[in-house]
Formats: C-alpha cells, structure tokens, sequence
C-alpha cells in the first residue's frame, strides 16, 4: 500500500535519513540511490524536494544550523546567568558536538565545498548576530560595555574571527597565539570594557574549539 506523506513530513524524513548515512558512510560515499532506498521513495519524490545531493546536504546544513541557533539563543535567554557566563556558552553552543554533525562539518570544510561552507558561514553569522547583540545590549545596560553601535560590533567581531579563525586558514601555532591575544585585546577595545575583563571568556572558547 502506498503511503502518502505531507510535504514537510516527507522532506524532514529524507533529511534524517540523509544525515544519518552522511554521518555513517561519508557524503562522497553515499549515493541518492542509497538515500532513497532507505527512506523508501521513487526518485522522482526525492527530486520533488531536492534537486541533487548536495542540495540535500545544504538542507541538512540548513536544519543544523536552525538546531545551533536556537541552542545559542537559549542559553542567552537565561538572565540568571552572569553575562560573560552566558556569552562562552553562547558561543560554544554553536559547536557540533554529534557524530553526525562532525562528519557534515567535515565536508563542509573540504576544499572542494568552499561554497557549502561560505553558504554555513553567511547563515550562522546571520543568525547568531542578534542573538549575541542582544547579550552586548544586557550588558551595555549593565556597564560592562560601552559603545553606540552594538549590533555593528557583533558583526565586526564575528566576521574577524570567522575569517582569521577558520579552519581552512593555514598558520603556525605562534600566529594563531598571537592572533588571539591581539583578539582578546581588540575585542574589548571595541566594546569599551575594561582591559583583562573578556580574557577568561574568549580564551576559554578558544581552548574548547581547539
């Protein structure tokens, strides 16, 4: 018996198929033919929702990314919590810390998918600048920052970082210890916090992301 499913149903249950083989087997090793095999569907349902295997692995990025999202914006949502506390774990929750997630990662960061990772960059830092701006705004509110354009700072950080500190960028382990004092430094210069204060919490995503 044929079983029909809504659209969304139908396209969330690819994607979890999808995810779990390219966690498993690799992307370059699993084929639509597995992926449909799997899910159980005729080629031409597959193509109803996507148009290739890599626009199955640019939804796939789509929902991780929604998941990292909503984590980051949870974790700033807990007021209780310490603002500095909050913005280390804000920033650590955008880590994939699955199996699956690390093997999506993988291809993401592979030469060959240089516009599959810019595609992840451009969504995570769209996504994640007002949620970190909201933070910065807390804070500003609190006197541990102080600068008109918050949301612009955010940006400018967020930028920087995922720029000088991406893992496709090749540099000695003294660069890179050098670039991040110089981040540290500058990133509370921006801010107009006091020296010293953003050490602890930048340098502790720093050591956890290594």
């Amino acid at each position: 018996m044929r079983v029909v499913k809504e659209a969304e149903e139908r396209r969330n249950e690819i994607l979890d198929v999808a995810e779990e083989l390219f966690g498993t087997k690799g992307f370059d090793n699993t084929s639509t033919n597995d992926i449909l095999e799997k899910v159980g569907i005729a080629r031409g349902t597959l193509y109803y929702h996507f148009k290739s295997k890599e626009d199955i692995l640019d939804g796939v990025i789509e929902r991780i990314t929604g998941q990292l999202m909503a984590a980051a914006s949870q974790v700033v949502s807990q007021e209780e919590v310490p603002i500095l506390e909050r913005l280390t774990k804000a920033i650590l929750a955008l880590d994939v810390d699955t199996s699956i997630g690390h093997e999506i990662m993988n291809q993401v960061h592979k030469p060959q998918n240089a516009l599959m990772h810019q595609k992840m960059q451009e969504q995570l830092l769209s996504g994640i600048t007002p949620i970190i701006t909201r933070l910065l705004e807390e804070g500003i509110e609190q006197g541990i920052f102080h600068t008109d354009y918050p949301m612009e700072a955010v940006e400018m950080i967020l930028l920087y970082a995922n720029t000088v500190f991406d893992e496709l960028l090749e540099q000695s382990p003294e660069r890179k210890e050098r670039r991040m004092e110089a981040f540290v430094c500058n990133v509370e210069r921006l801010l107009g916090a006091e020296p010293g204060i953003l050490r602890k919490a930048i340098m502790e995503i720093f050591e956890k992301q290594a």
